[in-house]
C-alpha cells in the first residue's frame, strides 16, 4: 500500500509500506506513462532507493583518435553503451573527463553509478579492462570526488553557502542582490517603461526573462550554475582553478592601480 507521494528534484518519490516488488514498479511506470501530462519517452523506469559508488577509468586517450577532438562525456556515455560489462550499469550523473597532468595526452574519467548498499554492480566491474579504439581502459574504484564546491549564496566557487562572507543572498542570472525566486520582482526587464524608443511592454510573471544572462565567474550569457560554464566544466580540476584565480587577481589588481592613477593625474 502507498503511504504518501511527494515531488523531490524532478522527480517522484513514492514511500510504501511495504517492500515494493519488480511488477509493482511496473505497474507505477505503465501508470506515470499513459498520463495524459507526461511524455512517455522523457520518463525514466521507477527503481527502489538505491546508493552510489564512484568509479574512475584509467587509459583513455583525452583526444579520440577518430574524431581528433577532445572526449566529451556523451562520448563516455556511448563507449559505456557499446560495452558489455556495463550492460547492467546505470549512470547516476554525467561522466566528468580531467587530465592525467596538465601536459598528458591522457584523460581519468571519474563515473558515479547507481548500485546497491553492498556496492555489488561497482564489485563486477572494479578492475575489469575493455577495449576503446586501440587503447585497453581499465576501471578502477575512487573515493567520492565532489570537487570545487559553489556557494548557492553568491555563486562563487570555492566555498559553501554556510561559511559564505556576503550579506544577503545574489541572483544566479544576474547577480542581483535578491533571492533567483524573486528575480521577477526587481529587475527592470520585467517592468514596463513607455519612455524609451521602442517603449518596453510588462514581462508577465511566469514568462522567461526577455534579457540575456550574465555569469558572475565568467562574465559569460549563461547563468552562474550553468554546465556551458567553463568554471562548471573545470570544476573537477582544481589546478584549473588556481590558476583561472590567479589571473582574475592579477586583472583586479591592475584595474585598481590604473583607476588610482587616473585620478592622480
Amino acid at each position: 500500500m502507498v503511504d504518501f507521494i511527494r515531488v523531490k528534484d524532478k522527480g517522484i518519490v513514492i514511500t510504501t509500506n511495504n517492500i515494493s516488488l519488480n511488477s509493482d514498479l511496473q505497474e507505477i511506470e505503465k501508470y506515470v506513462k499513459n498520463s495524459l501530462f507526461t511524455n512517455a519517452e522523457q520518463i525514466s523506469s521507477p527503481r527502489l532507493l538505491q546508493s552510489k559508488s564512484y568509479l574512475k577509468i584509467v587509459g583513455i586517450p583525452y583526444n579520440s583518435e577518430i574524431t581528433n577532438s577532445r572526449i566529451s562525456s556523451n562520448d563516455v556515455k556511448c563507449i559505456l553503451k557499446s560495452n558489455h560489462i556495463f550492460n547492467d550499469i546505470v549512470l547516476a550523473s554525467k561522466p566528468h573527463i580531467i587530465k592525467v597532468s596538465p601536459k598528458s595526452d591522457m584523460s581519468i574519467i571519474w563515473i558515479d553509478i547507481w548500485d546497491s548498499q553492498s556496492g555489488s554492480n561497482a564489485k563486477k566491474i572494479i578492475n575489469r579492462q575493455f577495449n576503446v579504439e586501440s587503447f585497453i581502459a581499465t576501471v578502477r574504484g575512487a573515493n567520492m570526488n565532489p570537487g570545487v564546491p559553489q556557494c548557492k549564496n553568491c555563486w562563487k566557487w570555492g566555498h559553501i553557502a554556510g561559511v559564505c562572507r556576503i550579506q544577503g543572498a545574489r541572483c544566479l542570472k544576474y547577480n542581483g542582490p535578491h533571492l533567483t525566486d524573486y528575480h521577477c520582482h526587481f529587475t527592470w526587464c520585467y517592468k514596463a517603461n513607455d519612455k524609451i524608443n521602442p517603449p518596453r511592454l510588462e514581462t508577465k510573471r511566469g514568462d522567461p526573462c526577455p534579457h540575456s544572462f550574465k555569469c558572475i565567474n565568467y562574465k559569460g550569457i549563461h547563468q552562474a550554475d550553468s554546465n556551458d560554464c567553463p568554471f562548471w566544466k573545470h570544476h573537477f580540476n582544481k589546478e584549473w582553478f588556481t590558476k583561472e584565480y590567479a589571473k582574475i587577481r592579477e586583472t583586479r589588481k591592475n584595474s585598481i592601480c590604473s583607476s588610482v592613477d587616473g585620478n592622480e593625474l
